[in-house]
């Protein structure tokens, strides 16, 4: 085992390099002051930061996706709360299966989801409204935010609440100020991880989005089809640095190790 320690670690390590290695050059394409796209040799520029104030595209995809992110987990936090907590304390008839129909969104690619709401919304008269595209993001967000809220309902000591319903408490005071405070941590994590799906959302999104509801990552797709200069790697750049503050944000809450692994989730 000794032997394979530094081998195993060594392994370990080129798999993460070759992974970030695409982001690092993004990053670094991004603050070149050539007009093409090329590592900066000689010196670091902004130009191409300062670029983005002069697309107001770009400009008001960024806040179309801001809002979009915000409340479309905003929205699954309010399903996935209460059916967090129906799975987590019940056994009912059709459990696995409610369960498996909130996170089925996971197992459907992303293309025949953007397919399927493009049909859907033109028959119901919402094909290229925000409110079309606001309901798409919350499908495929709810799984996120769900799974996150139930691993904090099941860890939850149900004791706490017994202890306050004992002492008088309403259904409503258990839950306003014992119930959701315990889950809270679940609740932030599931939100800021489902605002990050959103945001970064494209390959659905660009059947659903029109051009007055179109989001960041739309606007960047569209943006490479007719032109090839540094400014979408600087707004690639600034994306990034928006999801690395979010994930250090989720790591704090709730930890990265329990959503990867699943850690302190127990069956009931």
């Amino acid at each position: 085992m000794s032997r394979n320690g530094p081998l195993a670690i060594a392994f370990h390590s080129c798999i993460v390099a070759f992974m970030l290695a695409p982001i690092v050059v993004v990053c670094l394409v991004a603050f070149t002051p050539e007009g093409y796209l090329s590592l900066p040799v000689s010196a670091f520029s902004l130009r191409w930061f300062r670029a983005i104030a002069r697309y107001p595209e770009f400009v008001a995809a960024f806040w179309t996706s801001l809002w979009l992110g915000a409340l479309s987990s905003a929205l699954a936090l309010l399903v996935a709360v209460p059916a967090a907590l129906a799975i987590a304390r019940y056994r009912f008839r059709g459990r696995d299966v409610l369960a498996g129909l909130f996170l089925s969104p996971l197992m459907i690619p992303h293309v025949v989801l953007g397919v399927a709401f493009l049909r859907f919304f033109t028959q119901i008269g919402l094909g290229g409204r925000f409110s079309g595209l606001l309901l798409a993001h919350l499908v495929i967000v709810c799984p996120f935010a769900l799974r996150l809220t139930l691993a904090s309902a099941t860890g939850m000591d149900r004791a706490i609440e017994q202890a306050a319903i004992s002492l008088g408490a309403s259904d409503w005071a258990v839950l306003r100020r014992v119930t959701l405070p315990l889950i809270a941590p679940g609740m932030i994590s599931g939100w800021a991880l489902a605002f990050i799906q959103s945001f970064d959302e494209v390959t659905m999104t660009v059947f659903v989005a029109a051009p007055g509801t179109e989001t960041l990552p739309v606007r960047m797709f569209l943006y490479i089809q007719d032109n090839i200069d540094p400014l979408v790697a600087s707004v690639s750049a600034c994306v990034i640095a928006v999801t690395v503050v979010a994930l250090i944000g989720l790591d704090r809450l709730y930890g990265l190790d329990r959503l990867l692994v699943g850690h302190g989730h127990r069956e009931p």
